[in-house]
């Protein structure tokens, strides 16, 4: 269907502002993969099958494995369509997690201790296979030249603070135009599992910059709020994109924000066993990296805490949907366990989160609570069709302005 392939149009010819925004969790990213795939059925069975999850946001944004997806989703092939339909994810974290976290069929105690020791003096995982893979599907593309807007939010552990990679930003800092393969391998590097990742880029006047990134997740591990920021300056600067668009009508943003899941449910740390731990016991207490896992955690939580409340006070709750799972257990609910029946109990946590009611987060307990009748399924579906009414508006809204400018 040609009309699929159509460039989204800017805003300033629709109703709304349309984000995409997906959480960082290494290989639970299958239950995001799940979720989107549902969304793209949806705006296909509305829109024809050639449609695809770029064609409908106007900023796609995603940490560590979520930045992987959003390159997956965004980044051209050689017909300029996206390199992965939704439906392909599941299938690419099968055929590739277990090389990219390579499990040890040992159990030994031997082994144990082997492991225990690597991870003090070095990553967990070389990262070898992951960085081959990303070169080899992303090839030269650089970061302008993705379908749609992205934000993949890294952190540079020299200067220690975030570095945002925006295709707001790259437009007037052009040392941001990074291959989109160093982006996500520097977004992914998560402390104690894959190495720090080290590139340069050159700006129009051939001047260097460094990059030393580690994982996005230490600064923004649910990146939905930066997203919105990106396109808040966008608005404030007057962009032609969003000229239209007062900085009052923030009411118009629509946002689709997927988690990976957690373990909040299995409160596995407690303050009098913690206040006994030392460097060792941060980095390897309770069979995990707890000092990670609060990093993940709480970043993720305090944007939902934020969006809930900022969503629920311009009277646009609709239009924020938070799709997440807090109640993960044992081995489903680690980063890094990529053997085929951890990967299919992944799938199948993605397809019953589609059947659980929609929750928010409740702001006392942190915890999800329902807050509607409606599924996190039928939430999708009710977003597809405003996606698709979106589009079509925005269609429709130039071409008129086109005429118009013809007479």
């Amino acid at each position: 269907m040609e009309y699929a392939k159509l460039t989204l149009k800017p805003p300033t010819y629709g109703n709304l502002i349309t984000i995409l925004s997906i959480d960082g969790g290494g290989i639970r990213g299958v239950v995001p993969g799940v979720i989107l795939a549902c969304l793209e059925s949806e705006l296909q069975k509305l829109d024809g099958e050639d449609a695809r999850i770029a064609d409908y946001f106007d900023v796609v944004a995603g940490t560590s494995t979520g930045g992987l997806l959003t390159a997956m989703l965004t980044a051209p092939n050689e017909k300029n369509r996206p390199l992965f339909a939704a439906k392909d994810i599941k299938s690419f974290y099968f055929d590739n997690g277990p090389k990219i976290f390579p499990q040890n069929r040992c159990s030994c105690l031997f082994s144990s201790i082997a492991q225990s020791a690597k991870l003090v003096l070095g990553p967990k995982y070389d990262g070898k296979y992951l960085h081959s893979l990303l070169r080899d599907k992303l090839g030269n593309l650089r970061l302008h030249q993705t379908l749609t807007n992205v934000v993949i939010p890294t952190f540079d552990i020299k200067q220690l603070q975030p570095i945002i990679f925006s295709s707001f930003e790259v437009k007037r800092k052009t040392r941001l135009d990074a291959l989109i393969s160093d982006i996500c391998i520097g977004s992914s590097a998560a402390p104690t599992y894959l190495p720090a990742h080290f590139f340069q880029t050159s700006d129009s006047t051939g001047a260097l910059r460094d990059f030393n990134l580690i994982d996005g997740g230490m600064a923004a591990n649910n990146p939905t709020l930066i997203a919105i920021s990106e396109v808040t300056r966008e608005i404030t600067r007057k962009s032609p994109a969003y000229n239209s668009i007062n900085a009052s009508e923030f009411g118009r943003f629509l946002v689709i924000s997927v988690g990976t899941g957690s373990a909040k449910v299995e409160e596995k740390y407690e303050a009098k066993s913690v206040a006994r731990w030392g460097v060792f016991g941060w980095l390897m207490g309770a069979n995990s990296v707890p000092l990670v896992d609060v990093f993940m955690q709480g970043s993720a939580d305090v944007v939902d805490f934020h969006l809930s409340v900022v969503f629920k006070a311009l009277n646009s709750e609709n239009n924020y949907l938070r799709i997440q799972d807090d109640t993960l257990r044992g081995t489903v609910s680690t980063v890094d366990t990529s053997t085929k029946e951890n990967l299919n109990n992944l799938v199948k946590v993605g397809e019953e989160l589609l059947k659980k009611p929609v929750s928010k987060v409740n702001l006392e307990t942190g915890n999800l609570e329902p807050s509607k009748l409606e599924t996190n399924e039928q939430a999708l579906k009710r977003f597809a069709k405003l996606l698709v009414e979106e589009r079509r508006r925005r269609h429709a809204n130039h071409s008129e302005t086109l005429k118009q400018s013809i007479v």
